[in-house]
């Protein structure tokens, strides 16, 4: 590479957290759209316990442990 060739640094940061952003919330309505049909179904209005509020919190923050840990070679 010569001194007038400046590298081309593409700002990926912005995109990869739209993209991000985009997927949890399409994840969100999904899960919410099948909570509602499952309520309907039931004829009840859908409702979250504080037993399965905590559960699905865990469950999540075990989601994000396991996504921040993609690539970083642990292998564990």
């Amino acid at each position: 590479m010569s001194q007038d060739e400046t590298p081309v640094v593409e700002n990926w940061k912005p995109k990869f957290l739209i993209l991000g952003a985009v997927i949890g919330a399409l994840t969100g309505l999904g899960a919410a759209f099948l909570m509602v049909q499952r309520a309907e179904k039931q004829g009840i209005k859908p409702a979250f316990s504080t037993k399965e509020g905590v559960s699905l919190g865990m469950l999540v923050l075990g989601l994000l442990r396991q996504v921040s840990q993609l690539g970083s070679g642990d292998g564990k």
